[in-house]
Formats: structure tokens, C-alpha cells, sequence
């Protein structure tokens, strides 16, 4: 269930503080160290799932979870429909800590800062 090498799993575990924006039973919600945007939290699950493409069916709550909780973070915004779920999945994506997570970012549009799809 948790990776001994993962920094996420240690955050998860209490091993390292952090300062929870939200949490239930499968997901904790942090804020992020070097913020993007106003508004920048990391959305993970609490099993070490290395992304989102090594989810499987037992995953099922993990997954369902976290987008319920990014719904519920994005309610205590200004404008609860303005937000962006950012992941990285592999190494070639960007992906540096190999533990599931979203970028949720709020509070600026990231496309007028240079970031493009």
C-alpha cells in the first residue's frame, strides 16, 4: 500500500508534516511547496499509485475519490467552475515524484502565463 522511498506515501503517513487542505479516507488534499497559481494544491491518494495509468479495478475508490474531492476543494472558490486538474504521467510527461497526484490550480488563468495544450 505505501512505497518506503516515497515522498508522498511519507506525507500520507504523517512522517512528514504537511498542512491539509482536505482529506477523507482514500485522498489527501496539500498545498503545493512552489505554487503555480494563487491557488495551487496537490489532490493524491493515499495508496501509492504510481500514476494514472498503473490504476487497476481495485483502484475504483481512489479514482472516484479524488475527483469528488477536487469538486469539493473547487467549492470554496471564488467562482467554483474556474479551475484547472493538471497531470503528469511518466518521466517524458513531467512527472518527477512517481505517486499519483493533480495540480489543482485556481485563482489565474494558466493558459496567460505560457502554459499551452
Amino acid at each position: 500500500m505505501f512505497d518506503e522511498a516515497c515522498i508522498f506515501c511519507k506525507i500520507v503517513q504523517g512522517e512528514i508534516p504537511s498542512n491539509p487542505v482536505m482529506e477523507n479516507e482514500y485522498v489527501l488534499v496539500i498545498p503545493d511547496l512552489h505554487p503555480k497559481a494563487p491557488i495551487h494544491y496537490l489532490v493524491m491518494p493515499k495508496k501509492h499509485i504510481i500514476d494514472i495509468g498503473h490504476l487497476t479495478d481495485d483502484d475504483d475508490n481512489y479514482s472516484l475519490e479524488m475527483v469528488k474531492m477536487v469538486t469539493k476543494v473547487a467549492q470554496g472558490l471564488e467562482d467554483p467552475k474556474a479551475f484547472n486538474i493538471v497531470s503528469n504521467n511518466g518521466a517524458k510527461a513531467g512527472q518527477s515524484v512517481f505517486h499519483m497526484h493533480w495540480h489543482f490550480l485556481a485563482g489565474k488563468n494558466i493558459y496567460g502565463s505560457g502554459f499551452s495544450l
